[in-house]
């Protein structure tokens, strides 16, 4: 069994740190990296300022990303449950704090 990684991913301007397995670190990371650009985004499109809508609505994208995936078979985008989940996870935790 392989140790686990201390890595620290920031989201929304808050630090999470995370204990993970070495091979799930890039896609965490690359996934953090996902959500920054498009909180970014729904900042700059929308003008909204308070995390927890800009992070709602980020949810609502990927879950319609995830949905339709399921809808359409033929898709090339492969989306793994379990990352989902500890995103989710995130974005929980995020609005746990208000």
């Amino acid at each position: 069994m392989s140790e686990l990684l201390k890595i620290k991913l920031t989201i929304a301007n808050r630090v999470y740190p995370l204990s993970v397995a070495p091979e799930q670190e890039s896609s965490l990371r690359a996934s953090a990296k996902k959500i920054e650009a498009t909180i970014q985004q729904l900042e700059k499109n929308y003008a909204v300022r308070d995390k927890q809508d800009v992070l709602a609505m980020c949810s609502l994208q990927y879950a319609a990303q995830v949905e339709q995936s399921k809808n359409n078979p033929q898709t090339t985008v492969t989306v793994e449950e379990d990352k989902i989940q500890e995103l989710i996870g995130l974005i929980d935790l995020h609005l746990a704090a208000y």
